[in-house]
């Protein structure tokens, strides 16, 4: 890649010039006339590119696989600290969930608050400094809370009924649905076993659309609902006051009863660790992180230090890099990364319902 040159944007079919190149040095930066293979650099000039794009060569195209962003597993919530950072605050958000698409924003229909979602404390604690550091936007940021989800753990049937019969036009929904569970980071999966018959074509997407905004707040603390594969078995409808509103309101019904039934549980993301430690320390790292509900899955010697391998939940991780810091007199260092969602243990369980239920 040379500067002054064009090169193609494969994923999105167009073509971009680069003005400069740089090789960037923690906070120096160095000019180049051209990189190699095997560079890490910087490119100046491309006005539409975003994270996961492939730039190549205009003559020899080429179209690397989309890289996976697993979802957010951490949110804090974000307000403007004066009404001039009101209107840049959600600028400056959009600007960052551009070139990082691990971040994640929403409004809170209750409190009205930003929501932002990252990978973990220090993701958003990098993102909050930046706001201040490069835009001069100042906030306000609640503690951080977990990501927390909501399955079954056994199949469950139930009939959702939606009949308004007034004196004019009405609505008349009825949908049968058998939930089952499904793998993890399943999501929830639709499938239509009527094929047509008991419910006419045009109203199944009313009825998936009812189930999605179901599956946004769970029954056991308001969480969104994943790993569910839901299958239309039967429904009925009016030749005259059916209408989507009335299915899509029906299959809402039906999935909620469907969870109630399913003999729901809350699930935690659980974090895949590294701890880097001098083999002094190596007892202290693992009885804490025995104390924090984590396993350890293996050491080994990595030149002067070990390498502990494990895991814990994330809820027990707030704080890590301090605690750490004084188990090893700083001299420790740890990774961290989102690897699944299991169940909480039920005592945990009743604890946070009852915080999200007051």
């Amino acid at each position: 890649m040379k500067i002054g040159t064009y090169v193609a944007n494969a994923t999105r079919g167009t073509k971009e010039r680069v003005s400069k190149l740089l090789r960037m040095h923690a906070n120096k930066r160095e000019e180049l006339s051209l990189a190699t293979a095997g560079d890490i650099v910087a490119v100046v000039g491309p006005k539409r590119v975003w994270t996961g794009d492939t730039l190549c060569d205009d003559g020899s195209p080429i179209l690397l696989e989309k890289i996976h962003f697993p979802d957010p597993v951490l949110s804090i919530a974000v307000e403007p600290k004066t009404h001039d950072d009101q209107d840049r605050l959600q600028a400056t958000i959009d600007r960052f969930i551009e070139e990082d698409p691990s971040l994640t924003v929403r409004t809170d229909p209750e409190s009205g608050q930003r929501i932002l979602s990252g990978m973990g404390e220090l993701h958003l604690e990098i993102i909050i400094d930046r706001m201040i550091r490069e835009y001069g936007v100042h906030t306000r940021v609640g503690k951080p809370q977990v990501a927390y989800r909501e399955t079954i753990t056994r199949p469950a049937q139930a009939v959702g009924s939606y009949i308004r019969q007034t004196g004019g036009h009405g609505q008349y929904g009825v949908v049968e649905l058998k939930a089952e569970p499904m793998r993890r980071s399943g999501g929830v999966e639709f499938v239509d076993g009527t094929k047509g018959a008991p419910v006419p074509a045009e109203f199944i997407k009313a009825i998936q659309a009812g189930i999605r905004d179901a599956a946004q707040t769970g029954v056991l603390a308001d969480y969104p609902v994943v790993d569910v594969r839901v299958t239309l078995i039967d429904g009925k409808y009016h030749e005259v006051d059916s209408s989507d509103l009335s299915f899509k309101i029906a299959g809402s019904m039906a999935f909620q009863e469907c969870l109630r039934k399913g003999e729901p549980v809350l699930l935690e993301p659980v974090m895949a660790l590294e701890i880097e430690t001098p083999e002094p320390y190596v007892g202290e790292c693992i009885g804490d992180l025995t104390a924090r509900r984590g396993e350890v899955h293996g050491i080994q010697a990595r030149g002067n230090l070990h390498v502990i391998k494990g895991q814990a939940p994330l809820a027990q991780l707030f704080g890590y890099a301090t605690a750490l810091r004084s188990l090893t007199q700083g001299r420790a260092s740890y990774t961290m990364q989102f690897e699944r969602y299991e169940v909480v243990p039920s005592n945990l369980a009743e604890r946070i319902m009852a915080r999200v239920h007051g």
